[in-house]
């Protein structure tokens, strides 16, 4: 397993994660009703990521039924007794009870998020607290300075943001700066094959200011993972087979040209799809760790394989070509210039 540093902190986390939002069975009515695993399995799974020195692990506070996820995660450390090998990463944001100032980036449900996520998770810290999506309602100042004061409290030890638009991203860092704040070290966001759009914006300002990149959903729902093929109806177990509505925005011919590049290079390398999908990624620029789910162990252990695989520069450009999007203006007009923007 590679190890690589999380943004411009001095942390050191794993290129892959493991993202836990399958961990435990949530009732019905919750989104992953039907498409997670019980405790046990997830407790298979931990177990064997971290054996394979995945030391970086994802969860939030919205995962399941009322921090159902979390839940699970606290139970297993608690048995475990393994917490200090894992980087810990939550977030906050979404709604999580009926009050007013029961969603949010606030000063007040900040305060409150962070100690009902500890009490969850069974742990005296979060490493890496981040904002699940940014809050247009509450002034970036303020989210910042209650981050600032929990990790002063050593409650945290680093920030990151998730689904933030770059100009909200470049002013909270400059808030941070000019304020003397705890700045964010790593932007959680949707990248893949499929999902490129941060190209446009994002990945400069990371690469700029030093955040790590985490990509989520790098197989796009399952759409990359080589169960899904032109003309056929997708298999029951799958994800998207729930999520009708997703899987008929894939059938357009840009997505069927991204899976038949993909399914062309797996071939050569002896390798899955999901695999292929995924090393693409950690060759990305500001890619500091991808995350990926798992149901079962053998997802793990096919997404584990990733983490070795090398892809040579002629596969990787067969994969950026076919999965290229429009740039539009002014990306376009500054590439056709200058060669890149």
């Amino acid at each position: 397993m590679e190890y690589r540093k999380l943004g411009h902190s001095g942390l050191k986390v794993s290129s892959l994660c493991l993202g836990t939002m399958t961990f435990g069975e949530p009732s019905e009515g919750s989104t992953m009703h039907g498409v997670a695993c019980d405790e046990k399995t997830a407790f298979s799974i931990m177990d064997r990521a971290l054996d394979a020195g995945i030391n970086f692990w994802d969860t939030a506070n919205v995962y399941g039924n009322d921090g159902l996820t979390e839940r699970v995660l606290g139970n297993w450390f608690a048995h475990s007794q393994r917490r200090d090998e894992v980087v810990l990463a939550t977030k906050f944001r979404f709604r999580m009870g009926k009050g007013p100032n029961d969603t949010g980036a606030s000063r007040y449900q900040i305060r409150s998020a962070v100690e009902q996520s500890l009490r969850r998770l069974k742990t005296d810290r979060i490493d890496l607290y981040q904002v699940h999506m940014q809050d247009i309602d509450t002034p970036e100042e303020e989210t910042l300075r209650a981050l600032d004061d929990l990790v002063h409290q050593g409650k945290v030890l680093y920030l990151g943001a998730s689904n933030y638009a770059a100009y909200r991203l470049v002013d909270s860092l400059w808030t941070s700066k000019s304020q003397n704040l705890s700045r964010f070290v790593a932007l959680q966001a949707q990248y893949s094959l499929v999902v490129r759009d941060l190209e446009r914006e994002h990945t400069p300002v990371c690469e700029q200011f030093g955040l790590g990149i985490l990509p989520w959903s790098p197989l796009a729902g399952g759409f990359l993972s080589g169960k899904y093929r032109k003309d056929q109806p997708p298999p029951d177990a799958g994800r998207l087979a729930k999520f009708k509505t997703q899987l008929s925005q894939f059938d357009t011919p840009r997505h069927w040209r991204i899976l038949e590049a993909v399914d062309a290079v797996a071939a050569e390398l002896k390798a899955s799809p999901s695999q292929v999908s995924l090393a693409w990624l950690l060759r990305k620029r500001a890619v500091t760790s991808v995350i990926f789910g798992a149901r079962n162990l053998a997802q793990l252990e096919d997404n584990l394989k990733a983490a070795e695989l090398k892809l040579d520069d002629a596969q990787q450009k067969r994969l950026d070509d076919a999965s290229a999007l429009e740039l539009g203006y002014p990306y376009e007009f500054l590439q056709r210039v200058q060669g890149r923007w």
